[in-house]
């Protein structure tokens, strides 16, 4: 081979080597982003609405009996927003002090107000205050979960079956299970109520013992509230079985929507956040005709990719 003929082919090993190298580095640089850009972001069950319209906007598998964890409370909170008597005195008793964290901390023997509790439940998600409340109204948690399956069939949670006030799931308190589609009905009940959407927009609250004048600073665990200008609550869900829980509802331009989200494997915020602004992307004109032809809104499949950055399945 000639010197020239050497020297071609080292220049080409060298452009193939470079241009390695630039695949390398693009790929250590920017294959992590990519790769999160596709990554599918799985969710069991969901479905979003209109309230101006009557069709939902869309769904998956919103019939599907799945565990609702803390959205539970939403239930627990209508009945004692229901009972009328907010303004009463609770006094907490031992069996709400023993159940399994998240807690506000209440001790047995403290006076707390109904309203107070029901702040608590909602806004922290508070167990103990979700069982002072039960056994305040009914005498025991048996006795309330009875109430709250027969409200819950009341209002039209046709699928639905509670066995404890808090959302727990596991041991003597399995069965706990809902469907997107019947806390959907739920949500739409509750906002209806006095309180209730002051309650589910707060970030923290403050509640007084009224006997010994100690104060409980109790945070929300709803992020969306801090992330998405346009959230309006309303209730966060978790536990190990159910995975990630959202009832989320945001208001824009004068359109209002409410969406349900059980089990999501990924940042819940985020899904949440990307679905809504799809949502309120689409035309009046849009949700008029699926309204007007019945079709009962979109299938998932109309609507697989979000921004392009997630992929529901």
């Amino acid at each position: 081979m000639t010197p020239n003929g050497y020297g071609s082919v080292k220049r080409m090993f060298s452009m193939q080597q470079a241009a390695v190298l630039v695949l390398v580095l693009f790929s250590l640089l920017f294959g992590g982003r990519c790769a999160e850009a596709v990554r599918p972001v799985v969710i069991d069950s969901y479905i979003i609405k209109d309230l101006g319209y009557s069709q939902v906007f869309m769904s998956k598998d919103s019939g599907r009996l799945i565990r609702p964890a803390s959205l539970t409370k939403i239930l627990t909170c209508v009945l004692a927003i229901e009972s009328g008597k907010l303004d009463q005195i609770v006094v907490i008793p031992r069996e709400a002090t023993l159940v399994e964290p998240t807690k506000a901390g209440f001790r047995a023997g403290d006076r707390i107000r109904l309203i107070d509790l029901v702040k608590a439940s909602m806004v922290s998600s508070s167990n103990d205050a979700a069982f002072a409340i039960a056994i305040h109204l009914n005498g025991s948690v048996a006795g309330f979960v009875k109430a709250m399956n027969y409200r819950a069939r009341a209002i039209g949670m046709t699928h639905s079956s509670f066995t404890n006030p808090a959302g727990f799931d596991t041991g003597k308190y399995a069965g706990n299970l809902s469907t997107a589609e019947d806390l959907l009905v739920l949500t739409e009940y509750a906002i209806k109520l006095p309180h209730f959407n002051d309650i589910a927009m707060l970030e923290s609250v403050v509640v007084r013992e009224n006997r010994s004048g100690r104060f409980f600073l109790l945070r929300t665990h709803n992020k969306l509230l801090a992330r998405y200008p346009y959230a309006v609550g309303i209730k966060t869900g978790f536990t190990r079985r159910a995975g990630k829980c959202l009832i989320a509802r945001a208001q824009k331009d004068g359109r209002d929507m409410l969406l349900v989200m059980l089990n999501a494997r990924g940042d819940r915020w985020s899904i949440a956040e990307e679905m809504f602004e799809k949502a309120f992307s689409s035309s009046d004109s849009a949700f008029r005709r699926f309204a007007e032809v019945g079709e009962g809104g979109l299938s998932r499949d109309a609507f697989t990719v979000w921004g392009g950055k997630i992929k529901l399945q």
